[in-house]
């Protein structure tokens, strides 16, 4: 983790797998599925916990990896300030410390929870930067990973033996889990390479690099950074540079990004904090209570005393 992510993850309270379960569910059964490997590595069904679980989570962030198989059924997630539908056959991956929430699931959903602590693939493997290997781990990649019909085959075996691995909770299955887990993950990496190698307008394709880009360092320096022209030097474009490629990319302003991130961590010290609004206000760069509380009515239409009572 670099020093600028260390730097939020200190602001903002990051979950580990013993403490996920009070978030995600009503009652705690969590633990209760916990097995010898429980924090470095954990699979288990999505339809075995789906009643017992609270929505819409508060956004968050955790130590861990993870990604969800949906097999039937659908769900909406949010990674950063992007938020997605996971539809049948979809992958949805999660790389450490990014900020997300879990918005909904339908109730007829089944699939696969599983999340890793990436010493798990990197310790006995040579190639370390799992981002770089393969995209849909990355801060910046795409989430969602689609499964055709001849690719869904192909993986589930390595999925099953996973969760029927994990369930005979044994304490000498972590060479297995390593070794599925990067099979897994290099069939995806084969199966989306030629969508990766797409040619798209250079135009388009530009806006696109530095929107990412500017959404990446929104997640990371939305403490010390709160003007576009920040952003923009950081990338050593211009601000109306950055404003016309975000316009294009997303329809919004590059301003509108940094509003949303703002409000996005304002949701979440003020959820998952004891800090006074003023202590939050301070931290977020809105240096007075009353101008925080101005724009946090402006944009949730209820003021940040109120949101924190009815969370």
């Amino acid at each position: 983790m670099n020093t600028s992510t260390k730097v939020i993850a200190e602001q903002v309270p990051t979950l580990t797998p013993s403490t996920l379960g009070g978030l995600v569910f009503k009652i705690a059964p969590w633990q209760s599925m916990s097995g010898p490997y429980f924090n470095t590595f954990h699979i288990n069904r999505i339809e075995e916990v789906r009643q017992l679980m609270k929505f819409p989570m508060p956004p968050h962030r955790k130590t861990i990896i993870d990604f969800i198989l949906v097999t039937q059924g659908r769900m909406i997630r949010q990674k950063g300030l992007t938020r997605y539908e996971v539809p049948t056959n979809t992958f949805f991956f999660l790389p450490a410390h990014q900020i997300c929430s879990d918005d909904w699931m339908s109730d007829d959903i089944q699939g696969y929870y599983c999340h890793f602590d990436t010493t798990l693939l990197t310790k006995r493997w040579q190639k370390q930067d799992l981002d770089a290997e393969f995209p849909f781990l990355n801060f910046l990649g795409n989430p969602l990973v689609s499964l055709t019909d001849e690719l869904l085959t192909q993986i589930m075996p390595l999925i099953d033996r996973l969760y029927t691995e994990y369930e005979k909770n044994r304490s000498n299955s972590i060479d297995l889990f390593r070794i599925y887990l990067l099979a897994l993950f290099t069939e995806l990496k084969l199966a989306t390479q030629v969508d990766e190698r797409a040619v798209t307008d250079p135009s388009t394709s530009t806006a696109l690099r530095f929107t990412q880009l500017y959404k990446n360092a929104l997640s990371q320096f939305i403490y010390q950074k709160q003007t576009v022209a920040d952003y923009a030097e950081l990338f050593s474009i211009s601000p109306n540079h950055l404003n016309k490629c975000v316009k294009t990319a997303t329809g919004q302003s590059a301003r509108d990004l940094l509003d949303e991130m703002i409000l996005l961590e304002a949701k979440v010290l003020l959820a998952q904090t004891d800090l006074s609004i003023s202590e939050i206000a301070y931290r977020i760069g809105k240096q007075e209570r009353s101008n925080f509380s101005r724009f946090f009515r402006s944009k949730t239409g209820t003021t940040p005393k109120a949101f924190r009572q009815v969370d």
